[in-house]
């Protein structure tokens, strides 16, 4: 069932930014090997936004690790935390959620998760189901167990006291609920990403307190956005979404610089780490273009999320429009009443293609217009629409409208 102990943590190393700590879990790992039974792996979302971006992904990738080396993988809702709401990174308090907001959230995750973990050997669980039971002298037992200095040890909490930003006494559960869970669930291993590391060693204090052999912990770097330099967020606009076309996908990929794309394909795929260093080998040497990796990177992405199939006709397609200089398969219509001499920066807004005049004239000075493949390059150009024309216009390297003229 299992692989050698030494060679699964090698596995597991990959791409890990820190191990609470190496010589606990391989002994735990032995032990599981020995006795075949597979440890109990927890991760726990927040139900906070209804959509996944590939960053999250990162831990989900991590708990597939595991969940292929044989172990019991648990994830975990946070749909009572949720309530609370994470301080984690934040300088303020952050808004809780209502329970409607959390239980849609949460509707929508396991639909995303299941593109990552194998849904068969995967369990679910939902915080609510035990701290729901909580009574007043619960949560009182449970907040004796910690001290309110060794909480304003966390960073986001000591920046806060010592700028004199209100802290609340409900941010302060946080920690003490989450590693709760570790408790109730009897996790093993616990994975986060690094900014969870405080939260995720209350778990272990919690759990020798209740007389369970403390957890591990296993923590994933914060993967940088599109822009590679701060994290990706939908908020910035720099990330790659989980339910994202495979078309949009496989842009997005492409637009990764050189110096990211490793990253991502250390933390996002499944490539070994032998196979890694021989890919940075290859691309230093000279012996790979980074066009063509890039690409590859892109191909195995959309494989993850919609299949090899998809992944095939993203590639065709970004070949064709980019560097065939074809259309795409699919292009919205824009159907407009014929009329003469009207003005092309105009027509461009009409059909969506320019926000304004003045944005449809930059793209045409900027050679950034072409209908049906020949170049636009006066602004002033008026055009005759007659009914029953169809033409295609295309603004940038993204953007294309075909346009149909009807009476």
């Amino acid at each position: 069932m299992f692989r050698a102990p030494e060679e699964q943590l090698k596995q597991l190393k990959k791409g890990a930014a820190e191990i609470i700590s190496d010589a606990e879990l391989l002994a735990k790992l032995k032990k599981s090997h020995k006795e075949n039974k597979p440890l109990r792996i927890k991760a726990g979302f927040d139900p906070n936004r209804p959509d996944l971006h590939v960053g999250h992904t990162v831990l989900l990738n991590k708990m597939r690790q595991f969940q292929q080396l044989g172990h019991h993988v648990i994830f975990l809702i946070g749909d009572f935390t949720a309530l609370i709401g994470d301080p984690t990174g934040k300088n303020e308090a952050r808004p809780p959620l209502t329970p409607d907001e959390i239980r849609q959230n949460a509707e929508t995750y396991a639909r995303q998760v299941y593109k990552v973990l194998d849904k068969d050997k995967t369990e679910v669980a939902y915080n609510s189901t035990w701290m729901g039971k909580f009574t007043p002298a619960d949560f009182i037992r449970l907040a004796s167990q910690y001290t309110v200095a060794r909480v304003l040890e966390r960073d986001d909490f000591s920046k806060r006291y010592a700028a004199h930003t209100p802290i609340h006494l409900h941010e302060f559960l946080y920690p003490l609920v989450q590693g709760y869970d570790s408790v109730a669930l009897k996790a093993d291993v616990e994975l986060g990403g690094t900014d969870q590391k405080f939260n995720l060693l209350v778990g272990r204090e919690l759990q020798k307190s209740a007389g369970q052999e403390a957890q591990c912990i296993l923590t994933v770097p914060i993967l940088e956005g599109l822009d590679g330099v701060q994290k990706m967020s939908k908020s910035l606009d720099n990330y790659i979404a989980v339910e994202d076309t495979p078309r949009d996908m496989f842009g997005k990929s492409m637009r990764v610089s050189d110096e990211l794309m490793l990253r991502y394909y250390e933390l996002l795929t499944d490539i070994s780490v032998e196979e890694l260093a021989q890919l940075r080998a290859d691309l230093s040497g000279g012996i790979k273009h980074p066009r063509a990796v890039k690409v590859e990177l892109g191909r195995l992405l959309v494989e993850r999320f919609h299949g090899p199939e998809a992944a095939q006709r993203a590639v065709e397609e970004f070949d064709r429009i980019f560097v065939d200089k074809g259309l795409p398969d699919e292009i919205p219509i824009k159907s407009i009443p014929a009329q003469a001499g009207v003005s092309i920066c105009k027509l461009m807004v009409e059909v969506g293609l320019a926000a304004s005049n003045g944005e449809g004239k930059r793209l045409i000075e900027g050679r950034a217009v072409e209908r049906d493949g020949e170049k636009i390059t006066d602004p002033q150009m008026k055009v005759d629409l007659t009914v029953g024309e169809s033409f295609v216009l295309k603004a940038g390297k993204k953007k294309f409208v075909r346009v149909q003229v009807n009476a």
